[in-house]
């Protein structure tokens, strides 16, 4: 995909840029527009033209981060191609994102926000649920070719990212843990791919 050419297109880009460096470093609450629109290089009247209050702009900021997340995680399904294979991959990418120190930040500026303002995080959590990510679309692809047993492709899904989750992202977004080292990378998707096959595969294809 091309990076947008028109002005107004690239002063929304870098506003947003602006705010995900600002909510990150700094929280919602302290977090301010006219900073955004100083780091972005535009008035703070463009700021509200694109984005009408900073709840907007922190919802779209969200948005935006599972957007690009979800975008490195959308392979196509392959039945020529093993599904311990192809979940490795999946999973190995999904690793590698929650890796990212700013992701993982902005991820817990998030969560916090959920739980001081419910509404706000419900009218986030609404918007997100309108997309379907890739490991959802993974999954109801194979179930398609029958080579997963019969489920609900969005409670599979939840349930093997939520093991990859445990390691990689809850306790570094809940503790302050470090992200997960490299060297156990390998062995926590193993893991959680072996569960998800165990458990959801056609026997044939569970090895």
């Amino acid at each position: 995909m091309n990076a947008p050419q028109r002005l107004t297109d690239r002063k929304r880009l870098a506003i947003l840029a602006a705010a995900a460096e600002q909510f990150r470093s700094c929280g919602f609450e302290a977090s301010s527009m006219d900073k955004i629109a100083a780091d972005a290089g535009v008035s703070k009247r463009t700021v509200y033209n694109h984005f009408p209050s900073k709840d907007d702009l922190f919802a779209e900021t969200l948005v935006q981060l599972f957007e690009r997340s979800a975008a490195e995680l959308d392979l196509a399904y392959r039945s020529d191609a093993s599904l311990r294979a192809q979940l490795t991959e999946l999973m190995t990418i999904k690793v590698r994102a929650m890796a990212d120190r700013d992701f993982l930040d902005l991820a817990r500026v998030a969560i916090a926000e959920g739980m001081h303002a419910p509404e706000r995080a419900r009218a986030i959590v609404a918007r997100l649920g309108e997309r379907e990510e890739g490991v959802t679309r993974w999954i109801r692809a194979a179930l398609a070719d029958g080579k997963l047993k019969e489920c609900d492709p969005v409670f599979a899904a939840t349930l093997l990212q939520g093991q990859v989750k445990a390691m990689a992202f809850w306790p570094q977004v809940t503790m302050g843990a470090p992200p997960l080292a490299p060297e156990l990378h390998a062995a926590v998707v193993d893991a959680a791919v072996s569960m998800f096959l165990s458990y959801f595969a056609q026997a044939k294809h569970a090895a």
